[in-house]
């Protein structure tokens, strides 16, 4: 089954293509610049296809990021600190913003005849983020059913919508992902900050899964004190 995977660079997506890989079916990655903040992304996500040996399309959609205003992942608003499920960051929400880009993703993949598209939505995204829990991708998925009726079946596979995030660290572990090349943190500074709800995300899911985090961050032990305030 031929699938599209789209790849933000991040750890989640990165360890989802490693997955589709491993099964056979990968065809390749797509990447969007939708103007975020952190486009430092965009380079591991590059990465992660040259890889993997497969194609990578990086569509330019960087003007969105000047209408999808009031984030703080493509305005002028500071990146929230804490916990991943702290009330605060509900500033890194980009309005619409899967619904857009899966959109695209799956246009692409009709028009080249391709089987599927892959995202790897988890359940740690489901605190903050709408377009991230089950019901939207069950919404999602049928509503392109009846986009692209006639024109072929294109699935939307989302394994990991009801994994939390060390259990993606775990089965990246498993398949040999580099996560060292792979980026989460939204200040998309030289290294990564810590402190961000993503980098706690991040720095927490390698503990809990047991794994060793290659991960270079500013401030490597923040994260201990938020998720032990979130406890």
């Amino acid at each position: 089954m031929a699938t599209l995977v789209v790849c933000s660079g991040g750890l989640d997506s990165v360890t989802l293509a490693h997955r589709v890989a491993a099964e056979g079916d990968l065809a390749g990655l797509v990447t969007f610049d939708y103007g975020q903040r952190h486009r430092k992304e965009l380079e591991y996500a590059a990465a992660a296809a040259e890889g993997l040996g497969t194609p990578h399309d990086l569509v330019d959609l960087s003007v969105l990021g000047r209408h999808l205003t009031g984030s703080a992942l493509t305005d002028d608003v500071d990146v929230p600190e804490g916990h991943y499920t702290a009330a605060n960051m509900a500033l890194t929400v980009v309005p619409n913003r899967n619904p857009i880009l899966f959109t695209l993703a799956f246009g692409i993949a009709s028009a080249r005849g391709w089987d599927g598209v892959a995202a790897a939505v988890h359940s740690g995204d489901h605190f903050v983020y709408p377009d991230c829990r089950p019901e939207f991708v069950d919404a999602f998925a049928a509503m392109e059913h009846r986009a692209l009726e006639g024109l072929g079946e294109v699935a939307f596979h989302t394994p990991f919508v009801t994994w939390s995030k060390a259990d993606i660290v775990a089965e990246g572990a498993r398949l040999g992902v580099p996560f060292e090349a792979t980026w989460s943190c939204y200040q998309g500074e030289a290294v990564h900050c810590g402190r961000c709800g993503t980098c706690v995300e991040r720095r927490e899911a390698f503990f809990e899964a047991g794994v060793a985090d290659p991960t270079a961050y500013a401030d490597p032990d923040y994260w201990q004190s938020v998720t032990a305030d979130n406890a």
